[in-house]
């Protein structure tokens, strides 16, 4: 285990926003400001009242209780949400339906380190694998009462061993990073939120089927209620990447769950927020410091809020499968790249450097566009709409060899063009393709908007493009999940995890 990643800062002080200047313009413009200012204002007034009554119904814990040598911190402020395979209070039948009948562990089934940062207008969310490898501290076991020297553990097994307090200490020991809050949802506190927002919609560019949690979602949008979002965050079982395409899939669910309550309109009114926070809040349980002040900070951060604003990514990993003697098969982090975005972290910075925020979202596609060949030719004499199209492809991540200057073949039974289009142009862009390789080709199809799809038996795995009349746009394009980039950290922001 490497040394914990310390912050040279001294002690932490909680940064909050002061007002933001904004450019000067008609009067009337300022008028509506002033009473919009006025609204907020009162809004803030009255859910500071409303909050306060939900406030008393918050489960508390003493996530803190008797920690010291606890790391520095920087501005901005750091929550550790933990979720838990708690069921108690869900139903009979309800636990049947949504295949939750086994008996609960009793630990940690998702753990997020999630920063806001000081001037409130980015949160950054970061998924811990449950698996990774950990040394807890000496401690008091919590189910035998006994003292338990340090040793090695698989994170998720924190919470069994000695509760919040240790799962705490834990995190701050291997991240650097100082836990400003804790708090912990369990199933029903899950379900019952996604329920108390109306559902959350979830995309997918494939069938998700998981015998273990009967997920079974087509491809494209679907409208989740409470029970099918903990399906939805709980499969593993999908393929073969498990707990780390689980830990993508929460996350984009988180996203997914913040644009849904920042533009339903939830925020701006302090009765509704009421009745959202009461519903979210009445399972949870929480660090005996956090109170109505805090939830009213929450709320006004993500009044401003948009997609972008919220950034997501996972722990850097190195080794995902290396055995522990005692333990089993735990993850390692990368010695590297995690000390990295744990400062970013501890400096309140942005996690990893995102696209320009003028440009569209990438796309996702089924099949990442690296394991994409294309072949691209002109559709005409005009040797340049190809060599064109070829270097958005390359751009965008697809195997796309050089354009031939040449045009491509003449117009065969199987790459005709298309009935009133001049003489060996095709009045659209085609994408030739084998059937054997119809997924590639829909990803293709993405990144090209308009084009036709056209099956060719016996071609292989290489597309052939050819570029119709007028040219052809390119769509950027990204798979479900970006890889680790080498020598940075690959994030997502939360425009480019909810549906288009």
């Amino acid at each position: 285990m490497t040394a914990p990643f310390r912050s040279p800062r001294p002690a932490r002080r909680r940064a909050r926003p002061g007002p933001r200047r904004r450019p000067p313009g008609p009067r009337w413009g300022l008028r509506i400001g002033a009473v919009t200012s006025v609204l907020v204002l009162a809004a803030s007034g009255v859910g500071h009242a409303v909050v306060t009554g939900v406030e008393s119904g918050i489960g508390r814990v003493d996530a803190f209780k008797g920690m010291s040598d606890r790391p520095g911190g920087g501005d901005g402020l750091n929550f550790l949400v933990v979720g838990t395979d708690g069921r108690d209070k869900l139903t009979p039948a309800e636990k049947q339906k949504y295949h939750l009948g086994g008996a609960p562990c009793h630990c940690t089934d998702t753990l997020m380190l999630v920063h806001l940062s000081a001037d409130r207008d980015r949160a950054s969310v970061v998924s811990l694998p449950r698996d990774s490898y950990a040394e807890v501290p000496a401690h008091t076991d919590a189910v035998t009462g006994g003292q338990r020297a340090k040793h090695a553990i698989k994170l998720n097994a924190a919470y069994a061993e000695g509760g919040p307090s240790l799962t705490v200490r834990t995190v701050e020991h291997m991240t650097g990073v100082h836990i400003d809050h804790y708090l912990e949802v369990d199933f029903t506190s899950f379900m019952r939120s996604v329920d108390a927002v109306g559902g959350v919609e979830i995309c997918t560019v494939r069938p998700l089927r998981d015998s273990y949690t009967g997920l079974d979602l087509p491809v494209g949008k679907s409208k989740l209620n409470g029970g099918q979002a903990l399906q939805y965050v709980r499969s593993r079982h999908i393929d073969g990447s498990a707990d780390l395409g689980r830990m993508q899939r929460q996350q984009r669910f988180l996203a997914a769950l913040i644009h849904k309550i920042t533009s339903s309109g939830v925020l701006m009114n302090p009765i509704r927020f009421r009745d959202v926070a009461d519903t979210m809040l009445k399972s949870v349980r929480a660090d005996s410091g956090f109170e109505a002040n805090d939830l009213v900070d929450l709320g006004q951060a993500m009044r401003g809020f948009t997609p972008s604003s919220s950034e997501f990514t996972s722990v850097p990993l190195g080794n995902v499968a290396q055995p522990v003697p005692g333990v089993g098969s735990t993850v390692r982090w990368d010695p590297v790249q995690a000390p990295k975005l744990f400062q970013a972290i501890r400096e309140d910075k942005p996690i990893a450097l995102h696209r320009d925020r003028n440009e569209p979202p990438a796309r996702v596609v089924d099949v990442p566009p690296g394991q994409v060949q294309v072949q691209v030719g002109n559709g005409s004499e005009r040797t340049g709409p190809a060599a064109t199209v070829t270097r958005a492809l390359r751009a965008t991540g697809f195997a796309a060899p050089a354009a031939p200057s040449a045009p491509s073949a003449p117009a065969t039974a199987t790459n005709a063009p298309a009935t009133g289009s001049a003489p060996g142009t095709p009045p659209r862009t085609v994408i030739a393709y084998d059937p054997r390789w119809d997924r590639s080709a829909r990803s293709l199809a993405v990144a090209l908007p308009g084009a036709e799809l056209r099956p060719v038996a016996g071609r292989g795995p290489v597309m052939q493009v050819t570029v119709g009349q007028g040219g052809q746009a390119v769509q950027a394009v990204r798979a479900e999940e970006p890889p680790q980039k080498p020598g940075g950290i690959s994030a997502i922001t939360g425009d480019e995890a909810v549906c288009p």
